[in-house]
């Protein structure tokens, strides 16, 4: 039997702060719409890092950094992944689509595409929108979307908490485009 030697945290060569600063971004901005629980929004800065996600958009109700309990699960990246605040969330929307981004919401829909048959464009800029843990990505941010995406889920439930359904988009859109 071969044992592996679990690596030491020196030996996973980390970026720090300022190499991370410093290092280029995927054309991806994530969008949080009215995300309550602050544990949520930490875990989702800790993805966002982990991908090089060039921003992340808090809306509405969202819980803004500095705050303990966002630190608690983002255990450092909401020093490193840079955010804005958005009282509305359709003015996020807005100045993103004026910035070339394509909204896409993360939601299931009438006609969302399931996120395994979902295509990127390496060249494009995307803006995933995420949404509140009870209603979801608010109606009038789906209307200004280009798309929504769901995630093929096979149980009784169907849904995923807002932090694990954002890391398993951001892994999808990363195995597309995001390989910097």
């Amino acid at each position: 039997m071969i044992l592996r030697r679990k690596l030491h945290i020196t030996e996973l060569n980390r970026k720090t702060e300022e190499e991370f600063k410093a290092s280029g971004k995927n054309k991806i901005i994530v969008v949080l719409d009215n995300v309550r629980s602050q544990h949520n929004i930490g875990s989702v800065f800790r993805s966002c890092d982990a991908f090089l996600v060039e921003a992340i958009y808090l809306c509405g109700i969202c819980a803004t950094p500095p705050n303990q309990e966002i630190h608690k699960t983002a255990l450092g990246a909401e020093k490193t992944v840079n955010w804005k605040y958005f009282e509305n969330t359709e003015d996020a929307v807005r100045e993103l689509i004026s910035s070339g981004y394509i909204p896409v919401a993360i939601e299931q829909t009438e006609k969302s595409i399931m996120l395994d048959e979902a295509e990127f464009e390496k060249d494009k800029a995307y803006a995933l929108i995420f949404g509140n843990e009870v209603k979801g990505v608010g109606q009038a941010v789906i209307d200004m979307c280009e798309s929504t995406l769901e995630i093929p889920q096979f149980g009784t439930k169907h849904s995923f908490n807002i932090s694990v359904c954002a890391g398993i988009v951001l892994w999808e859109v990363y195995k597309q485009v995001l390989s910097l």
